[in-house]
Parts: structure tokens; C-alpha cells; sequence
């Protein structure tokens, strides 16, 4: 009888094992064939799973976003906005090992995406979905008939904290602790109020 696998965790099996590679030997080495060998699979295998090395990187770029927003939907943070908001941006900073592996994925293919048109459109919606989400977090915090320009500009700031701290932890993660990380957006969140 043949063996039936699963094609979707086959597929998110793949897309770890181009994580593995960039993180260890940088996103110019994640070809179709040192991602199969990290994967244990043989070349036709893995194309059996993805036709095309652009769609084995969009997905593995996809799979970062969609772990980030499954985090984010499952929080209970209850009533509290300044709970809430601290518990979301939680989830996107690099605090543990796993969101440590997104971070740095992520930031790999943000160079690649500025000449490759699929990545640039996952790039481009993760941006507006995390600016988004500092909209929400910022209108949830300021208060009540703040106007909307204050609002806007409270926002981007956010987005770029949030942005940049996730840079710096990645270049310096010494520096960067997910205690100094959590510190710099709680002060953050204190001074919207």
C-alpha cells in the first residue's frame, strides 16, 4: 500500500528547511537543491511539493506572516487596550527562539524582495498589515477625539519602533535582549496615554 503523506505539512517541512538554510548559510544558498538535502528529500521530490524555487520562497516568506497573525488571533487579552497592545506587538518582536527564526527570515527577504515582484508583494502587505495593526493599537490608546493626524503620525512612530527593534535585535541580539525589546515598547505604550 503507498504511503500517503500530507501535502501541506510536506510543504511547511520544506519551508522550515529553507529557513534552517538562510539562517545558517544566508538566503543566496537556499537553492532548490541545498533545501531538498536540509529537507531530506531527492530534487524531484521536492518538486513534487513546490514547481518553482520562486514559489518555495514566497511560501516560506507567506508561512512567516500567517505564524504571526495565528499568534496574534489566539490572544486573550481581555478588556484592557494597554494589555492588549503589549501582548500584539509581543508577538511580532524576536522574544524567543521561534519569533527569533521569523525575524530573521524576514529580514533576509526584504533585501531579495526589492527584484522579485511575488516577495515584494508579501513584503508590501506585511507592512500594511503591521501599520495597520499600530493604527488600532494607537486609536485603542490615545484618547477619545484624537484627531486623526495625531493618530497617523502616532502610528508610524509605532510601526517604526516596532521595525527597528526587530533590525537591531537581529544585528545585535547582545544588545537587544527580549527584556531591553519588551522594556522600549512598554515606555513606548506609557508615554501614548
Amino acid at each position: 500500500m503507498p504511503k500517503v503523506v500530507d501535502a501541506e505539512r510536506r510543504r511547511r517541512e520544506v519551508a522550515e528547511a529553507v529557513w534552517r538554510v538562510i539562517r545558517r548559510d544566508g538566503l543566496e544558498h537556499a537553492s532548490v537543491r541545498n533545501v531538498a538535502r536540509e529537507a531530506g528529500l531527492s530534487m524531484g521530490s521536492l518538486r513534487h511539493y513546490f514547481a518553482s524555487q520562486g514559489e518555495l520562497m514566497t511560501f516560506a516568506l507567506r508561512m512567516v506572516i500567517e505564524r504571526i497573525e495565528r499568534r496574534v488571533a489566539a490572544l486573550d487579552a481581555g478588556p484592557d487596550p494597554r494589555r492588549r497592545a503589549e501582548l500584539v506587538l509581543a508577538e511580532l518582536l524576536p522574544l524567543d527562539a521561534d519569533r527569533r527564526a521569523e525575524n530573521e527570515v524576514w529580514l533576509a527577504f526584504t533585501a531579495r524582495a526589492m527584484v522579485d515582484p511575488e516577495l515584494r508583494a508579501l513584503r508590501e502587505e506585511g507592512h500594511d498589515t503591521l501599520l495597520a495593526g499600530c493604527r488600532r493599537i494607537v486609536r485603542d490608546l490615545l484618547p477619545a477625539g484624537t484627531p486623526g493626524e495625531d493618530v497617523e503620525v502616532e502610528a508610524q512612530r509605532l510601526h517604526a519602533l516596532v521595525d527597528g527593534l526587530a533590525v537591531h535585535a537581529a544585528m545585535r541580539p547582545d544588545l537587544h535582549t527580549p527584556e531591553r525589546l519588551a522594556a522600549l515598547v512598554s515606555r513606548h505604550l506609557d508615554r501614548l496615554r
